[in-house]
């Protein structure tokens, strides 16, 4: 791994992109239902991507030399391991959730159940819905310090350059032009 802004945009960039194929991954209430297995499985892989979030930081604040974007870099990883912890957190609510459906399935029925029952079902898609916005939240953040930790490509700093809001305007000139004939081929049309 190299520590370059280029590197680190990268990398920010990727870890980005896998909190979205997360987030793509989560049951929508309504479409299709959860299961367990399912949901922990999540939980699994959001446990590795808060793994990769720590061995980023490692790798950064463990180096020999400091380059001057490291900061940034390291302070953008660490603030998504919140809305990773909190989307885990939510995940864990759910599996809690459709266990307890799961075990109260042979109680459906029955009036006090069916209160339980609904409820617990209310509960996974409030939950769903605070994983995918710490998701959501997770990956903005990391796109965005991709987007400011990486230098500007040659081609952006030409652009810069040519740019007419950074050139001087020219000064007015005191002579005026003549004003441009027509040209006689063409038929020119008065208001």
């Amino acid at each position: 791994m190299k520590n370059t802004p280029v590197a680190d945009a990268r990398a920010l960039h990727a870890t980005a992109f896998a909190f979205d194929a997360q987030r793509s991954k989560l049951p929508v209430p309504g479409d299709r239902s959860p299961d367990t297995v399912t949901v922990a499985r999540q939980i699994s892989q959001l446990g590795t991507l808060i793994t990769t979030l720590g061995d980023q930081v490692l790798f950064r604040a463990n180096a020999e030399t400091q380059a001057p974007h490291s900061a940034r870099v390291i302070t953008s990883f660490v603030a998504a391991v919140g809305p990773a912890s909190q989307a885990v957190s939510a995940l864990g609510s759910v599996a809690h959730q459709l266990s307890f459906l799961d075990q109260t399935e042979h109680l459906r029925d029955q009036p006090d159940a069916r209160g339980a029952r609904d409820v617990a079902t209310l509960v996974i898609g409030n939950a769903l819905g605070m994983a995918d916005t710490a998701l959501r939240d997770a990956a903005e953040s990391l796109h965005a310090a991709s987007a400011t930790v990486s230098e500007p490509s040659v081609r952006l700093q030409a652009a810069r350059s040519r740019s007419t809001t950074s050139a001087p305007s020219p000064a007015p000139s005191s002579v005026s032009a003549p004003a441009a004939a027509a040209r006689p081929d063409r038929i020119t049309r008065s208001r």
